[in-house]
């Protein structure tokens, strides 16, 4: 009596597992934002103290006063609405990268395109726990991206690493150095 073989689960019929795992998915953390949140409130000081001085010395119309008390207090929140205006989806097969306030720009990088990744992150960067992963490719449309204030970088920067070597072999993508 002779057995068949039972197919393999990955057999030629079935198709393999290429279900999408997600590493990260959302905007950078406020946080991450520090230099321009300081910048922000540093401004927003001096303009209160503007409208300080001009009502103690009594120059200028009441409006201007008014417009730079207005501005100091509304300056703060655009850090907030630009930091809020960028969102990634890091995966194991791609990297979308989202943009903007009113109208959205959606880009998206493939991992089997990337070429090297860069990792980066200041002393300050280190004491609030983000950083910058910097994705250079031979995407025409995206060559470089820039996820910028990932929340724990580290850890994705390694695991970005073994994916996109793991994903070009599973595309039969061989790196050729010219010599």
């Amino acid at each position: 009596m002779t057995s068949i073989p039972t197919p393999p689960p990955h057999g030629p019929h079935t198709e393999p597992d290429d279900r999408e795992e997600i590493y990260f998915e959302g905007s950078p953390p406020i946080r991450a934002h520090w230099a321009k949140f300081s910048l922000t409130y540093f401004v927003s000081l001096l303009l209160i103290i503007l409208a300080i001085w001009l009502t103690m010395k009594h120059h200028g119309p009441t409006s201007l006063k008014l417009i730079l008390i207005l501005i100091a207090f509304v300056l703060p929140a655009f850090p907030m609405i630009l930091a809020r205006s960028v969102r990634y989806r890091i995966s194991n097969y791609r990297i979308d990268y989202e943009r903007g306030i009113l109208a959205k720009n959606i880009d998206t990088m493939e991992l089997w395109h990337v070429e090297d990744l860069h990792f980066h992150q200041s002393l300050l960067d280190r004491m609030l726990d983000v950083g910058t992963i910097t994705v250079l490719s031979k995407d025409d449309s995206m060559p470089t991206l820039e996820l910028f204030g990932l929340p724990n970088p580290r850890p994705l920067y390694e695991t970005l690493k073994q994916r996109v070597i793991a994903v070009k072999r599973q595309r039969g993508v061989v790196k050729m150095d010219p010599g």
